[in-house]
């Protein structure tokens, strides 16, 4: 009896591993934006169980996370060269495209009753899996049967109903938003940080998989192997197989060449063309979560790091001698009554204190307690006109950011009953390296969103004109995100 492949099942399998190339490339670009692993959920330094730099960060100065980047060569990462924005297109594009495929295989294999030789239904495939591995472990190739052997069995089931959904899970579990939403979920793992040293391990035993399936391929015999999965039945002709299949991956490393260099070298144009296709997914799943996180004092991180040293012009740093008491929040654009509020102003309006957790889009996370006044507290004073769609915050220019620093976030996100303008962290005024004397809170989104240094807010009916028209200083030189909920 030989074993035949349907055309829906060879056509996914090809599809599939197209995507899994792009993912795991893509995914390796992201982990070079922090290349270190933890279990605790602060990120401590020093606690990562696992490291990809050799970098000693100083111990007599201000360092920030974007010193520990470490740039992955163009030929492992997709795209490569420290380019974190791009690679999150390209991961959240593949994203797509892998669920689909793996949506579509799985419906199609229960719908047709190809299950059958895939899910095991007796606990004797057990034994039988062990003897398998012994037999290959010997350096023989158990019989074949016109069907997976038990080895195979377990391995491509476990690869189907088990891996594929823990990556999809866990990858999941590292969403600001879905977890500021449901702050329970990331307890399923232990805590985030946990669930991104998980979703690494899975990529992982992918890696091994793949390998171990090819070396099979090539081990049980190419020739009728491939003639199975590419012509679907072993007595096809071996070599249109072999010439097909070599055309085929052929095809896959071209794709993988042809988004490496079109994204280096056209990266605002990769940008928004990807962004056409991830950001009405991303905006349907995740924009209109809210948050409800309530962590205590005792989960506060004892460590969090900075992203992004303080200004260093002059007007800054005399406010910031004085205690920012001079300092005034300029308030503007499309509403009835522009505001100029100092410090004391801000404190003596509403004031709201939240315990939650800071997602950086690098990977790292820590848990901090804010407060501030929310942001519709300032909609009562400006009255907003009708046509204000979005607001701008600007900030000081930062050393890393000469130019001016922007960023901005729609009205629904400003209607979120933790999103703030925080003037203390921790029970103290709010410290410079983390953005005195007053930042931006948005607790469904990333961190560099939440705009640190600010001295005006500007009402706007689109960002089209702000900037290159992305949204911030971010997108529009980075090639960031205009969405930031996963």
């Amino acid at each position: 009896m030989s074993l035949s492949f349907p055309v829906w099942l060879r056509l996914t399998h090809f599809i599939n591993l197209l995507f899994m190339t792009l993912l795991i490339r893509s995914g390796l670009e992201i982990l070079s934006a922090h290349p270190k692993l933890y279990w605790r959920d602060d990120c401590l330094p020093g606690s990562e169980w696992l490291k990809f730099t050799r970098k000693k960060l100083p111990q007599d100065k201000l360092w920030t996370s974007k010193d520990e980047e470490e740039p992955f060569p163009s030929w492992l990462a997709l795209p490569g060269r420290q380019h974190l924005g791009l690679g999150r297109h390209w991961h959240y594009l593949s994203i797509i495209g892998w669920m689909l495929t793996g949506v579509t295989y799985v419906v199609l294999l229960l719908a047709t009753g190809e299950w059958r030789r895939l899910i095991p239904t007796s606990w004797s495939v057990f034994p039988e899996a062990w003897h398998d591995f012994v037999v290959y472990l010997s350096f023989h190739m158990p019989p074949e049967a016109g069907r997976y052997n038990a080895l195979q069995q377990l391995s491509y089931a476990g690869v189907v109903f088990l891996l594929a959904p823990l990556l999809i899970l866990t990858g999941a579990a590292m969403s600001p938003a879905l977890t500021a939403r449901f702050p329970w979920y990331p307890r399923f793992f232990r805590n985030r940080q946990t669930a991104r040293s998980l979703h690494f391990i899975v990529m992982g035993l992918f890696c091994v998989f793949i390998f171990m399936h090819v070396l099979m391929v090539c081990l049980h015999g190419p020739g009728w192997q491939l003639a199975r999965i590419v012509l679907g039945h072993e007595q096809a002709s071996h070599v249109w197989a072999c010439a097909i299949a070599a055309v085929a991956l052929g095809g896959v490393v071209a794709l993988n060449v042809w988004a490496t260099r079109g994204s280096l070298a056209h990266p605002a144009r990769t940008q928004v063309r990807l962004g056409a296709v991830v950001d009405p997914v991303r905006e349907f799943l995740l924009h209109r979560l809210t948050s409800r996180q309530h962590y205590s004092r005792e989960e506060i991180s004892p460590y969090f790091r900075v992203n992004g040293r303080p200004p260093v012009t002059p007007e800054y740093q005399q406010l910031s001698a004085r205690g920012f008491a001079d300092w005034r929040l300029r308030v503007g654009g499309l509403v009835r009554t522009p505001l100029e509020l100092s410090l004391a102003d801000l404190k003596g309006l509403r004031q709201v204190r939240q315990v939650t957790r800071h997602h950086c889009i690098q990977g790292w996370s820590a848990v901090a307690e804010w407060t501030g006044v929310p942001l519709t507290e300032l909609f009562e004073l400006c009255q907003p006109l009708p046509q204000a769609r979005h607001l701008v915050f600007y900030s000081f220019p930062q050393q890393e950011y000469p130019s001016l620093y922007y960023g901005s976030i729609d009205m629904e996100l400003a209607h979120h009953p933790q999103t703030i303008l925080a003037y203390e962290m921790n029970g103290q005024p709010l410290p410079l390296e983390h953005g005195a004397p007053l930042r931006l809170r948005v607790e469904t989104e990333l961190g560099f969103k939440m705009v640190k240094y600010i001295h005006s807010i500007e009402f706007v009916e689109n960002v089209e004109r702000i900037g290159r028209g992305l949204g911030g200083y971010r997108e529009d030189h980075q090639q960031y995100g205009t969405g930031a909920e996963i």
